[in-house]
């Protein structure tokens, strides 16, 4: 009797046991099927991080190109623009050297009218046995040319009688003189002319002094 409860509980013992271990079985189960879980979690996200990282990249990329397209638009205006202004400044440089280089040509148009005149009245200087009539030709031809030059603002500096000016006037010698009183221009020996307001030829003049 004795051994047969003696057996009964070591039965019992050996099924708690079972059971104990049982249970831890199913703890050590349970364990790695959680631990995959959150492994898969973590998958899922750092797919997710991955895929957002990509659509990312795609649109840096997509900017990129837009903004190199942008800059092979301006680059090809800006190298357009240079062009332009190129064929501009050498056009305008041209134009610029042309009108330097024909500036006197209408002055010179009217001269060669003169000039003709003048050609004429000489090729008739043989033929032409009165000589108040050469002179009168003569004279008309000066007085043309006069009338050219000072419709092109050009103009004879008045100076005998006047006080000597060195802006308008060079001085060749003083004279003694009781006519005029000193530092008066008494005689003109070569014209001086205006152009416009400016001085480019100076009258060249013979100026008075006190008689001793």
């Amino acid at each position: 009797m004795k051994n047969k409860e003696e057996n009964m509980k070591e039965e019992t013992v050996k099924k708690n046991k079972e059971e104990i271990n049982n249970e831890d079985n199913i703890v050590e189960i349970e364990f790695p099927e959680n631990q995959k879980e959150e492994e898969s979690n973590e998958a899922d996200t750092e797919s997710g991080k991955n895929e957002e990282k990509i659509i990312d990249e795609e649109g840096l990329i997509s900017k990129i190109d837009k903004l190199q397209k942008e800059v092979e638009e301006l680059n090809d205006k800006l190298l357009r623009r240079a062009a332009e202004f190129e064929n501009y400044k050498r056009r305008t440089e041209n134009e610029f050297q042309n009108m330097l280089k024909y500036a006197a040509e209408p002055i010179i148009i009217d001269i060669l009218r003169v000039y003709d005149d003048l050609g004429r009245s000489l090729n008739h200087v043989d033929e032409e046995k009165n000589k108040e009539s050469l002179a009168q030709g003569i004279k008309m031809v000066f007085d043309k040319f006069s009338k050219v030059l000072e419709e092109k603002g050009i103009k004879k500096i008045e100076c005998k009688g006047l006080e000597f000016d060195f802006n308008y006037h060079e001085a060749l010698l003083q004279q003694p003189t009781a006519e005029y009183p000193p530092n008066t221009v008494i005689e003109e020996v070569e014209p001086g002319y205006l152009y416009k307001d400016k001085v480019i030829k100076h009258a060249k003049v013979i100026v008075s002094k006190e008689t001793v």
